[in-house]
């Protein structure tokens, strides 16, 4: 078979003209209507139209197929025979549509059903802090790698972290700083979402298993974070190949990290990619855009109440490491930053993007269909999620490029 007759449609030998791309939905849906009816008043009722719009829309479908497609007397309306042709045909098509929407809303209302099982545990208000943590591991334990990546620990600069790599990577490394409100999470839980960036970005990454709060408040994670970025620079990739990344509180970790790097005269990486980012420590603008108790959705209240007292213990909240809205981002690489529309925290994206393009830095921000918050977790089966890598993967791959050139002119 050749490219020409594997496009035909079933049983033509030469390939069909294109249907003109000005046909709708609505045009063989009032066809179809009036074609059973044979009335364009009853017809016109049917579909709550008035009978002048109907008319309307079925002579413009005429006009776009070029043909008759019914009779009309003063007392009865006909079928041509193109009008034949094209019912069973109509019918059809209204039939795959409506059953693809339909199947399409069953899986997104199972999807996130699904996701809001994932939550579930998070529902107490007040958890003990080693059954949160136990609920966080939990979390993540249902998700493994993917299977195109390996998983070894490394020492980066003293700090425990794992190093995840494709099978041939390219010469980019991202440093990912995992989520959990600085309380929470680990290098090990985050080998499923930083191992599914890895692939996206053909990468290798190094996850620092980064001290956190309470036992070591502020700056613990943020050394950690620095000393890691260091060891990569100690053992020879070029800054110019090294992507930050980070979901949720990582994500403000990141932000954090970044900062210091230009405090400490450190060069700064090829880009940013903020996954879901949670930029304000007070949470202020948490669930401001959000009912409650959305379902599928996690406002995370818990951690939120505990990420100032926690984290912070004492330092001020105003310190611009820990406040990136109220501090200056001049010189900072580009950011990709990623959200869902139902995300508790996209005030927040929304705001940091204003924030970023005020001070002169490259940022962009990609919005997906999705009612939670770090919807990322769940690429496995979410289909939104999975786009968001691929597309966070190819800015990764993109800015390492662009670094390179920069650097060689």
């Amino acid at each position: 078979m050749n490219a020409q007759t594997g496009a035909n449609t079933a049983g033509s030998p030469t390939p069909l003209p294109k249907a003109p791309d000005a046909i709708e939905l609505r045009h063989l849906r009032a066809f179809v209507t009036v074609a059973e009816e044979l009335n364009f008043g009853r017809a016109a009722t049917r579909l709550y139209v008035s009978q002048p719009a109907l008319s309307r829309q079925i002579r413009a479908l005429e006009r776009l197929v070029g043909c008759d497609l019914l009779r009309r007397t003063t007392h009865r309306v006909e079928l041509t025979l193109a009008g034949e042709a094209l019912l069973d045909r109509a019918r059809r098509i209204l039939g795959d549509v409506d059953e693809a929407v339909s199947a399409t809303r069953a899986v997104g209302g199972e999807l996130l059903a699904r996701i809001a099982q994932y939550w579930e545990p998070f529902g107490d208000p007040d958890p003990e802090l080693g059954v949160l943590r136990t609920a966080y591991e939990d979390l993540h334990a249902q998700f493994p790698p993917p299977p195109e990546v390996t998983v070894r620990p490394a020492n980066a600069g003293g700090v425990p972290s794992l190093l995840v790599r494709t099978e041939q990577p390219n010469d980019t490394t991202v440093l990912y700083l995992h989520g959990g409100g600085y309380i929470a999470g680990s290098a090990f839980g985050y080998r499923s979402l930083a191992g599914a960036l890895t692939v996206a970005a053909n990468s290798s990454t190094l996850i620092p298993d980064y001290r956190l709060a309470p036992e070591h408040p502020f700056p613990a994670a943020v050394d950690d974070a620095v000393s890691a970025y260091r060891w990569l620079l100690d053992t020879g990739v070029e800054a110019e190949n090294i992507t930050l990344a980070g979901d949720s509180v990582g994500a403000h970790l990141t932000v954090s990290a970044l900062l210091r790097l230009r405090e400490e005269q450190l060069p700064q990486p090829a880009g940013v990619v903020l996954l879901c980012p949670g930029i304000d420590l007070h949470c202020g603008t948490l669930d401001a855009q959000l009912p409650s108790a959305q379902p599928g959705t996690v406002s995370g209240a818990h951690f939120h109440r505990r990420i100032v007292p926690d984290y912070l213990a004492g330092h001020r909240d105003d310190d611009p490491i820990v406040a990136p809205l109220l501090a200056d981002l001049t010189g900072l690489p580009p950011l990709l930053i990623q959200a869902g529309t139902g995300d508790s925290h996209l005030t927040d994206a929304h705001q940091l993007l204003d924030h970023a393009q005020a001070h002169g830095v490259t940022a962009r921000l990609e919005l997906y269909p999705v009612e939670t918050h770090n919807f990322h977790l769940f690429w496995s089966f979410l289909p939104e999620a999975a786009d968001a890598l691929e597309q966070a993967g190819k800015f990764i791959r993109a800015q390492t490029g662009r670094a390179r050139v920069r650097s060689s002119a």
